[in-house]
C-alpha cells in the first residue's frame, strides 16, 4: 500500500494578530465572568469552609507551641544556651554601634579613667609650680601697704575682697 504524502489538514492562513488579541481578551473577559459567578453561589460555602480551616489550624498551632515549650522545660536549658544567645546578641549589637561610630559602656568607662587621671596628673603640677621647692612664693607686702594707704577706703575694700577671693582660690587648688 502506497502512502499518501499529502497532509489532510487544510493550510491554515497566517492569523491577523489584532484578531488574535480580541479573541484573548474575549476569553479573559468570560473567564472572569464565570469566576465572578462561581464566587456569587459557591462564596458562602467556600467563607465557611476556610473559617473552619482557620479553626483547625489555629488549634494545631497551639498545639505545636505547648509542645514546643514542654521540650524546652523538659529538656532543663540550665541557662548555658541562653548565655551563648545572649554573648551573641551582645556582639552584634556593639558592631552595628562600632558601624555607628557610637562610644560602647566600656570605652566610655575607660575615657572617663583618662579623664579622671589627667585632672589628677593637672592639680599635681599646678600645686608644684605654684610652690618650687616646696616653698610658698615671697610677697610684696610693703608695696602693696603704701598702695592700700593712699586709695580711698572704698577702694581698699574691694581691693581686700579681691585678695580674699584669690586667696580663698589658691587655697582650693
Amino acid at each position: 500500500m502506497a502512502r499518501n504524502t499529502r497532509s489532510r489538514s487544510r493550510p491554515r492562513a497566517t492569523p491577523d494578530p489584532a484578531q488574535g488579541a480580541r479573541d484573548s481578551a474575549q476569553k479573559i473577559w468570560l473567564a472572569g465572568l464565570g469566576a465572578f459567578e462561581r464566587a456569587r453561589t459557591d462564596g458562602p460555602r467556600v467563607f465557611e469552609a476556610l473559617v473552619e480551616q482557620g479553626r483547625n489550624m489555629g488549634a494545631r498551632a497551639v498545639g505545636a507551641a505547648d509542645q514546643a515549650l514542654k521540650a524546652m522545660r523538659e529538656a532543663d536549658y540550665s541557662g548555658a544556651g541562653l548565655q551563648k544567645l545572649e554573648k551573641m546578641v551582645e556582639a552584634r549589637v556593639s558592631r552595628s554601634l562600632e558601624r555607628l561610630g557610637l562610644v560602647t559602656r566600656e570605652q566610655a568607662d575607660d575615657l572617663a579613667r583618662q579623664v579622671g587621671e589627667l585632672s589628677e596628673s593637672l592639680q599635681a603640677f599646678a600645686r608644684s609650680s605654684l610652690r618650687p621647692g616646696g616653698a610658698a612664693p615671697p610677697r610684696k607686702r610693703a608695696a602693696s601697704r603704701k598702695a592700700a594707704a593712699t586709695r580711698p577706703a572704698r577702694k581698699r575694700a574691694k581691693s581686700g575682697a579681691r585678695k580674699a577671693r584669690a586667696k580663698a582660690k589658691r587655697r582650693a587648688s
